[in-house]
């Protein structure tokens, strides 16, 4: 074997991602989607919760709604959508779209990011108002307006993720590297020697 063949498969072995097992990735796979299908059907609850609490006759019902939202929204879909970033790293570092490869990865991979971020940053703030106004709400001592920031993030959240979900499906754009597009090979692609 010549040193320019040596370098030539070290090269190769080094663009090629690293792989899991077939029953591992099968696993991470289930995780992930286990995971995202839970997210965006919570994201349906809390969507139930916001439209009970901002329609409901009774007050009593919009009470407990507001209050349902604090309980239920940050503590359930901060670790859904931590397993499911965390899931989705695993299988794009293991697979030949890698995490930063394509621009359809990547696009899902910052629609995971913000999401999960806007939980503890956004979701969670609105989720406290909401409550405390369910809690006056309930007592009957309504010193505030009712919170209406809460009734964006169960219209936002899921227009993303079934957008994460039609790229994951479909994979409509090529690589992020216009050193690969100028070239003509897909990423990890041999060059015949």
């Amino acid at each position: 074997m010549s040193a320019a063949t040596g370098t030539a498969s070290s090269a190769a072995a080094a663009r090629r991602p690293w792989r899991l097992p077939a029953r591992v990735r099968k696993a991470v796979l289930v995780l992930h989607l286990a995971s995202a299908v839970g997210w965006l059907g919570m994201d349906v609850v809390l969507g139930i919760l916001v439209l009970d609490a901002v329609l409901s006759g009774s007050r009593q019902s919009a009470a407990v709604s507001y209050q349902a939202i604090q309980i239920f929204a940050v503590w359930a879909l901060l670790p859904a959508g931590l397993t499911c970033l965390a899931s989705g790293l695993v299988l794009g570092l293991s697979s030949r779209y890698g995490v930063l490869r394509y621009r359809w990865v990547a696009v899902k991979l910052l629609i995971n990011i913000v999401l999960t971020g806007l939980v503890p940053v956004a979701l969670r703030p609105a989720a406290a108002s909401a409550a405390e106004y369910g809690r006056q709400l309930a007592a009957g001592h309504l010193t505030a307006a009712a919170p209406t920031s809460i009734i964006y993030p169960p219209i936002v959240s899921p227009i993303a993720l079934i957008i994460a979900l039609v790229l994951a499906v479909y994979k409509p754009w090529g690589p992020l590297s216009a050193s690969l597009r100028r070239s003509g090979r897909a990423p990890g692609a041999r060059r015949r020697a």
